[in-house]
């Protein structure tokens, strides 16, 4: 076995719950001769193990160096049927699976009449959830056995299963089109983030419009519509158009209103749904609705309908904590954070294997500006370096250029002035590579260069002209891009004004909220 088959086995053993490897136990319990199996006894040793110990499991067990290949091989099979025979991940696509497998063992019996009728429950049970692809399957079952067995049980039988083939695959390959392009488009976004410059934006919108497959939508089921928004949403929020990924987040959840029987089934694409119209809402600075949001999302994973298993667990907390993060930016609330960033950082180490690496580093940006608000640069600084130092390079762009702008910032106010001159020259540099030196960080490079210089009594003069270069471009629909990730304009009025910046957006939120 190679060593990443090693590594997923030993993952995969620590993974299990009580519940599971009680499970385990009496599935392999079952064959009295089990009780003492070479690969029974390979999982006990690694079960009490806290790191892969090859040395340890051949002195404790009767397994030769040249069997223990087969045996991991062996056990990790064990493993997976005794996981699938959990009632804990008996979903819906894993019973229609089961059902149709037993329909091929009544088939290859002779028993034609017992798999046909079998195919016929779980064809509905298929397209009852949406399970296409599968459903599919089962017609090309049914019509194999159909065209070497005439049962006689339709007179038009040939031409249902003809018109009910034709239908589903139309819409599977709809499906796939469209889940193709919201998935092209969610590259592109991870690589690049928002759309840099009006050329960006066409060459979006011309792919968006080629791409887009022709579709009836009164003829869509569940499953085409979801990637019908996820598309439109992930196209709005590459344009910067907020307003339409809210209205098309929206629709996402509305959908699974109107299909509940779904949440179970699809449970990630029903959190995934919340969670971007909260970002929506963040985007659009609606504080209020925000925050219900939040909660209703919070309280919906209390739900029984939405299973508990591990990777629920992660995306629930990378969902509930990366937006309460936002909230606490939304409202200014920026001090006493301790016991949050605590948590959340906790659970990054917690959940490290399941988050990927983007997600880690949006965390560690967001921590980073909560710090900033707060005014402890040295902690900003420290978590930004986790960013900038991250060689990962195929995460979003966006987020490393403007974590060196922050970066530059949060020197300056820690009186970090002897780094500045050199962290302006590498980050000057850096942007021009990533292609991202646009009016609002030439600016902001500008100031800074000369801000060591400047005498102390012109300072808020300095900061005054910045900020008034900087005002024009709040609204402008490519450079308002640098005000999505870090508020330079309260940044530069809480100098202005020498208040704190978290005093500057409390108030702000306050006056918007009249």
């Amino acid at each position: 076995m190679t060593n990443d088959l090693t590594e997923n086995l030993f993952s995969l053993i620590k993974s299990l719950s009580a519940s599971e490897k009680r499970q385990f136990s009496l599935y392999v319990g079952r064959i009295g001769v089990n009780s003492d199996s070479k690969f029974l006894n390979l999982y006990k040793v690694i079960s009490k193990q806290k790191k892969y110990n090859e040395a340890e499991i051949l002195e404790n067990t009767s397994i030769t160096k040249l069997q223990l290949s087969n045996v991991k091989t062996h056990l990790y099979k064990q493993l997976l049927i005794s996981l699938r025979l959990n009632p804990a991940h008996q979903s819906i696509p894993v019973q229609i699976r089961e059902q149709l497998d037993f329909a091929y063992i009544l088939y290859h019996k002779g028993l034609y009449k017992q798999s046909l009728k079998l195919l016929d429950k779980v064809k509905l049970l298929a397209l009852n959830f949406e399970e296409k692809n599968l459903a599919y399957e089962v017609l090309e079952l049914e019509k194999i056995i159909e065209s070497q067995y005439i049962t006689r049980s339709m007179n038009n039988r040939a031409d249902i299963l003809i018109r009910q083939t034709r239908e589903i695959s139309a819409l599977n390959s709809l499906w796939g089109d469209l889940s193709n392009l919201s998935l092209e488009l969610y590259a592109i976004f991870l690589k690049q983030g928002y759309c840099r410059t009006e050329e960006e934006a066409i060459s979006i919108k011309e792919y968006f419009k080629k791409q887009l497959p022709d579709y009836t939508f009164s003829e869509l089921g569940f499953r085409e519509k979801l990637w019908v928004y996820k598309s439109h949403m992930w196209y709005s929020f590459l344009i910067q158009d907020f307003l339409g990924c809210y209205r098309y987040s929206m629709k996402w959840k509305e959908l699974f209103v109107e299909y509940d029987h779904m949440i179970p089934v699809h449970p990630v694409s029903y959190l995934k749904g919340n969670h971007y119209l909260l970002e929506s809402l963040f985007y659009l600075n609606h504080t209020e609705l925000f925050e219900k949001t939040l909660i209703q999302l919070e309280s919906s994973l209390r739900d029984a309908q939405i299973p508990h298993n591990d990777n629920i667990a992660a995306l629930s907390f990378l969902y509930v904590y990366s937006n309460k993060l936002n909230l606490k930016f939304m409202k200014g609330e920026f001090g006493d954070n301790q016991e949050l960033v605590k948590k959340i950082t906790d659970k990054i180490t917690k959940f490290k294997g399941r988050l990927d690496e983007h997600h880690i580093m949006v965390f560690y940006y967001k921590i980073a500006c909560l710090y900033f608000g707060d005014g402890d640069n040295k902690k900003c600084i420290a978590f930004l370096k986790k960013i900038i130092t991250n060689k990962s390079l195929g995460m979003r762009e966006d987020l490393m250029c403007f974590s060196r702008i922050l970066n530059l910032v949060a020197h300056y106010e820690a009186g970090l002035d002897y780094h500045l001159d050199h962290l302006v020259k590498s980050t000057y540099k850096f942007l021009i590579r990533m292609n991202d030196l646009h009016e609002v960080q030439k600016e902001m490079i500008k100031f800074l260069r000369k801000l060591p210089d400047v005498s102390p009594l012109d300072i808020r003069d300095e900061f005054k002209k910045l900020h008034a270069v900087l005002k024009v471009f709040e609204q402008h629909p490519y450079e308002r891009r640098a005000f999505l990730y870090l508020d330079i304009i309260s940044w530069l009025e809480s100098n202005i004004e020498n208040v704190p910046v978290k005093t500057i957006i409390q108030q702000k939120t306050a006056a918007s909220s009249r």
